[in-house]
């Protein structure tokens, strides 16, 4: 195999995984959360849709974690997530819901 076909055939293969991560919202939830560095949270935790109470985000949709991942510097749990639209690809965002 050429060194230009195998280069189209490595981008092309990048543009299908970031594809398929970002095609729908809980996808886009579990890869923000798998490279986050919580594997087993983004595979094994259920996502739950809910309405946002703040103010500012009033009508939006958030998601939230059932079984969320602890972060180890603040023992915090990372439960609540906003997820964006841009174009035709979701991208998630961590959010406190306060």
């Amino acid at each position: 195999m050429k060194k230009g076909k195998l280069s189209v055939l490595t981008v092309a293969i990048i543009v299908i995984f970031f594809v398929m991560l970002h095609s729908n919202p809980t996808t886009a939830l579990r890869t923000k959360v798998f490279f986050m560095g919580y594997p087993k949270a983004a595979f094994t935790s259920e996502i739950v849709e809910y309405e946002f109470v703040n103010l500012h985000d009033k009508g939006n949709k958030g998601y939230l974690f059932t079984e969320p991942p602890m972060e180890k510097a603040t023992q915090g749990y990372l439960d609540t997530y906003q997820v964006k639209k841009f174009g035709v690809f979701y991208f998630a965002e961590f959010i406190k819901d306060v």
